[in-house]
Order: structure tokens, then sequence, then C-alpha cells
């Protein structure tokens, strides 16, 4: 009888929360090839057919900006980026993102370094590891004072940015 009312009780929470073991499952992580539907390596034609991004700066035969609908960026910020030569090049990690190994804004360095362990710190300062299940990219994390600030996933030959 105490299991029965426990088991009621656990089901009519989750109910009441709008989360189900199914959604918790299936909630979209940044790797290891991209978010949800869109994909690194898209074209922009693959990448529109989604529906879940919205243009932001036009690419002017260059790399092209978006963002997802769901992760709107400051106008000043772009959270994808698609390149006329590589397809969908990068996608930058909003707040409430995840990376499959639970790594999200906000982790700690320590987290990081135990989720990687074979990552490094480059040249500008940000810690790079290669997307474990995906050798065709990487991911870059920028830390301050011990925590995630920011991160984003990466094809190894992307061209829009540094």
């Amino acid at each position: 009888m105490k299991m029965m009312i426990g088991a009621s009780l656990l089901a009519g929470s989750l109910l009441a929360s709008g989360a189900t073991a199914a959604t918790a499952q299936t909630k979209p992580t940044l790797g290891p090839y991209g978010y949800g539907a869109v994909k690194l390596g898209m074209t922009v034609k693959q990448a529109k057919a989604t529906g879940d991004l919205i243009n932001k700066m036009p690419g002017g035969g260059g790399c092209s900006g978006w963002d997802l609908k769901k992760f709107p960026t400051p106008k000043d910020a772009i959270g994808v980026y698609i390149s006329p030569r590589v397809g969908l090049a990068a996608i930058f990690a909003a707040k409430g993102m995840t990376t499959p190994q639970g790594i999200k804004i906000g982790s700690t360095a320590k987290q990081l370094k135990a989720a990687y362990p074979r990552i490094k710190q480059d040249f500008h300062g940000f810690y790079v590891t290669a997307v474990p299940g995906n050798k065709k990219a990487y991911y870059s994390f920028g830390v301050t004072r011990g925590k995630v600030t920011e991160y984003g996933i990466a094809l190894n030959k992307q061209d829009c940015f540094n």
C-alpha cells in the first residue's frame, strides 16, 4: 500500500510539473551532432527547413548568422553560424542547454575537466576538446573564476570565426 501511494504521488508530481520520464530522456542536448533537429553541416536550406532558426545576419557571400527560435540572443550576438562552404558551422550554447556529458553554463572547471579529461586550453584562453562521438567537431568552453560562462560546438573545418 505504501508503495502504491508513493508511486501515485510521484506520477502526480510528474503530471503537475509537466515532466515525464520520456521528456527527460528526449530533452535536446548540445552535441554530438548539433542541437535537436539543427545539425552541424546542414545547408542553409536544410537548416531553415527545420523551422527552428531565425535569420539575424545575411551572409552576403560569407557566413550567415542565425538564432535558435527557443534561444534568441541579444541584438549584438549570434547563436548559430552557417558557412556557404561547410554548412552549419557552429552552435553556441544558451542558458539551460547541456552537453551529453552534463556540462552547462555554470558548471565548475573541475566538472568540465572530469567530463573531458583530454581538454586543453588554447592560445585564446578557451578550453577546447574533441566532441565525444563526433570526430568532425569540437567543443570550446569559456571559463571565468572557475565556472563555465560560455560554450559552443563547431565543425573542425568551420570558417566563420577564429
